[in-house]
C-alpha cells in the first residue's frame, strides 16, 4: 500500500510503499476512498500543530472507506460498512486501522467525497454556534474566513439555525461561493473595511472567527454588547492579543473551540453533534463543498491548494 508520511517536522512529507497493516485490539482496518485535508495538516508537518504524534507519521486527520476486518474484541459485523473516521492522522493512505469506536456509519446516500470533507468542516462549526456560542435565530452572524473549509459550513450552519449571516472573505470568486452556502451580506476583506461594514449592518451578535491578527481586531471591535467571539483558528499565523478590559465594557464573552479536544473529556458532546448533522445531511439540508478532489499521487499539490488558499470549502485526496 502507499501512504503519505513525514518523517521530520518541517520536511516536506512523502509518498512511501508500506505493509498493509494488521488491526489490533478494539481496532478495525479501512479501505480507505478518500481524505478530507484541513489547515491543521499543513500546521502538523510544520510540528506547530498542538498535537505531536510520533514519527513517522501518515498525514489527514479525516477519512471516508469501507471496513476490511476487525481486530480483537470488536463487533464483526462492521466488516463491509461504509464509515467516516476522525483518525487525527493516518488518512492519506490507501489503508489505515483506527478505532472502532471513532468509525460512524454513512448514510446511503453520503458519497465517500462527501464523507471525507464533512466531520472536522461541520463538526466544528456546529459545536461552536450551538454549543459554545448558544447561536439564537434571528441574530446576526460574522464568518471571517467564510469560503475555507469550516468558514463555509459556518455560513451554511448559521442560516439553518435562523440567524443573518454575514460573510467576510478574499475577492468575488469565494464570495460567490459564501453566497451559494447561504450569506445575507459579502464583505471583500481585500477592498472593504471589516469593522466599518459590519457596524454599518448593526454589528455583530456572534462572530466565528478563523483567520486571527487583524481581522481578529476588527471583528472584536464591530461586536454588540453582549457578543460571543468564537477563537477558531490564525489562518493568517498571527495569533492576537485580546484587550480584557473591553470584554468587561461591553460585557463581551471570548469562546475557544478546539473539536478534537472533546474526544479527551466530552466525547458525547461530539457524539450529539454527529447524529444531528448526519441527519440534517440525509435530509438534503447540508450541501459539503469540495472545490478540488485529486488522486493520492497528487497530495502534495492538494496540500498547496490549501497553503495559498486556493481552495473554497474543502479539498479531497481519493485512492484508487
Amino acid at each position: 500500500m502507499r501512504a503519505l508520511k513525514i518523517k521530520h517536522y518541517g520536511d516536506p512529507p512523502g509518498l512511501v510503499e508500506c505493509d498493509i497493516p494488521e488491526p489490533a485490539q478494539g481496532e478495525v482496518l479501512v479501505r480507505i476512498a478518500a481524505c478530507g485535508l484541513n489547515f491543521a495538516d499543513l500546521l502538523m508537518i510544520e510540528g506547530r500543530y498542538q498535537e505531536r504524534p510520533p514519527l513517522p507519521v501518515t498525514l489527514g486527520m479525516e477519512l471516508a472507506g469501507t471496513v476490511e476486518a476487525a481486530g480483537p474484541g470488536t463487533d464483526a459485523a462492521l466488516v463491509g460498512q461504509r464509515v467516516a473516521v476522525f483518525a487525527g492522522s493516518g488518512g492519506l493512505a490507501e489503508y489505515g486501522c483506527f478505532p472502532a469506536g471513532r468509525c460512524v456509519p454513512l448514510p446511503d446516500s453520503m458519497s465517500f467525497e462527501d464523507a471525507a470533507a464533512f466531520q472536522v468542516a461541520y463538526g466544528t462549526s456546529h459545536v461552536a454556534l450551538e454549543h459554545k456560542a448558544r447561536l439564537q435565530a434571528g441574530e446576526t452572524l460574522l464568518v471571517t474566513g467564510a469560503a475555507g473549509g469550516v468558514g463555509m459550513t459556518a455560513v451554511e450552519i448559521g442560516r439553518l439555525m435562523g440567524a443573518r449571516v454575514i460573510a467576510c472573505a478574499r475577492g468575488p470568486e469565494k464570495l460567490a461561493a459564501a453566497r451559494q452556502a447561504g450569506a445575507d451580506h459579502l464583505i471583500d476583506s481585500q477592498t472593504q473595511d471589516l469593522r466599518e461594514e459590519v457596524k454599518a449592518l448593526g454589528g455583530a451578535d456572534v462572530v466565528y472567527e478563523t483567520i486571527g491578527g487583524e481581522t481578529f481586531t476588527a471583528a472584536f471591535r464591530a461586536c454588540n454588547p453582549e457578543a460571543r467571539l468564537l477563537v477558531i483558528g490564525f489562518a493568517s499565523g498571527d495569533v492576537p492579543e485580546i484587550p480584557a478590559n473591553h470584554l468587561l465594557v461591553k460585557n463581551l464573552s471570548v469562546l475557544g473551540l478546539y473539536w478534537g479536544g472533546y474526544l479527551e473529556f466530552r466525547a458525547e458532546v461530539l457524539t450529539r453533534s454527529m447524529a444531528r448533522l448526519f441527519s440534517w445531511y440525509a435530509e438534503g439540508k447540508l450541501h459539503p463543498h469540495v472545490s478540488h478532489s485529486l488522486p493520492l499521487d497528487r497530495a502534495a499539490e492538494a496540500l498547496e491548494l490549501l497553503r495559498n488558499r486556493k481552495s473554497t470549502g474543502k479539498v479531497v485526496v481519493t485512492m484508487p
